[in-house]
């Protein structure tokens, strides 16, 4: 199957600290691949640069073949391609159906045809019974579905979640991780920036190791996670 996101030699730096560096990897289709790494890793600006938000030094990204390093967000966003953020902040004053309803614009122009598509993504989501209350009031486990919802609005091919399970229970990062499953079932590629080895395991079938910004190995996950160089920059020298 050929890759739908290609990234060679991407390079990103502030100044004199190197925050990515020649890092190369590919997702195919309906893919849920992991990004790990200590702290400071450089994966966030990773997905910066894959998304948009910061412009790359050096290296290219392909999305089904064509170049999207240097384009805008919102261009990026009509390929397909769409983040979501750790920290969640929802449009202040506004329900969680306005707020999935704005994202409902980069495809739907019209008014009538936004709101429709923001409903029936609460409804896929599991929030429809939230929707026309205030963002504001939603707990931390809402306001990571209506991460999710705005994201799933713009209709991506490709999503990627930066630390979504941050701050959830057990069973809310379970349900969490069903959901990342169910979007990969429908078709939908997903790499998950993820702490926890237990969960990368159980969702992706390949994951790129970060650390100082250098591309520490790469491949099926259970074989990166064995791998030492893995144990020891971001499991400790034990593995635990």
């Amino acid at each position: 199957m050929n890759a739908l996101l290609e990234v060679e030699g991407l390079c990103k730096s502030f100044g004199g600290l190197q925050a990515v560096k020649d890092v190369s990897f590919s997702v195919r289709p309906a893919e849920v691949f992991a990004v790990i790494g200590p702290n400071g890793a450089g994966k966030t600006t990773l997905f910066n640069c894959l998304s948009g938000a910061l412009r790359s030094d050096a290296g290219q990204v392909r999305f089904d073949g064509t170049r999207i390093d240097g384009a805008p967000p919102h261009e990026i966003c009509r390929h397909g391609l769409v983040r979501t953020f750790q920290i969640v902040k929802p449009f202040r004053g506004m329900t969680v159906a306005e707020n999935v309803k704005v994202a409902a614009f980069s495809r739907h122009p019209s008014a009538r045809e936004a709101e429709r598509a923001a409903r029936r993504v609460l409804e896929d989501v599991g929030m429809d019974e939230l929707a026309d209350v205030d963002a504001d009031t939603l707990n931390v486990a809402q306001l990571r579905r209506l991460e999710i919802a705005r994201a799933l609005a713009t209709e991506p091919r490709l999503l990627l979640l930066d630390e979504m399970l941050a701050g959830l229970t057990g069973p809310e990062a379970q349900a969490m991780c069903e959901q990342i499953r169910g979007l990969a079932a429908r078709g939908i590629a997903v790499i998950v920036v993820e702490h926890s080895v237990p969960v990368v395991l159980s969702l992706c079938e390949n994951a790129l190791v970060l650390n100082f910004g250098e591309m520490l190995t790469h491949g099926r996950t259970a074989e990166v996670i064995r791998d030492p160089r893995v144990q020891e920059a971001y499991l400790g020298s034990t593995g635990q």
